[in-house]
């Protein structure tokens, strides 16, 4: 009879940690859906950004916005493959840029 109650506890024991693993699980798919809103509210205020501050052709330097979004687009794509994965892929190995500033040439004045 040890061997039934041990079999008993075990699935038991089982079934807590598995229970307790969709908990965790179900908490984590709310943070993350969370941050995927975060993620859309600063691609909007990127964008705003972006038309409200348009370069002017004397700066040296300016923000680059495009590479921004892309960034912002990879790291939604990201969260949404982990949130809903289709079938087990390799993961793409390309890393984000992380740097923002644009260096431009400087005009020259029309003869």
């Amino acid at each position: 009879m040890p061997t039934t109650a041990f079999r008993c506890w075990l699935l038991l024991s089982l079934a807590i940690v598995h229970g307790s693993s969709y908990a965790a699980s179900a908490q984590e798919q709310t943070q993350l859906s969370l941050m995927l809103q975060q993620l859309d509210t600063i691609e909007r205020l990127t964008t705003r950004a972006e038309v409200d501050n348009a370069a002017e052709p004397n700066e040296r330097y300016r923000f680059d916005y495009p590479r921004l979004a892309q960034d912002l687009q990879r790291i939604c794509q990201g969260i949404q493959g982990y949130l809903s994965p289709s079938r087990a892929q390799p993961r793409d190995p390309a890393e984000l840029v992380g740097d923002y500033r644009l260096d431009t040439l400087p005009v020259e004045p029309s003869p």
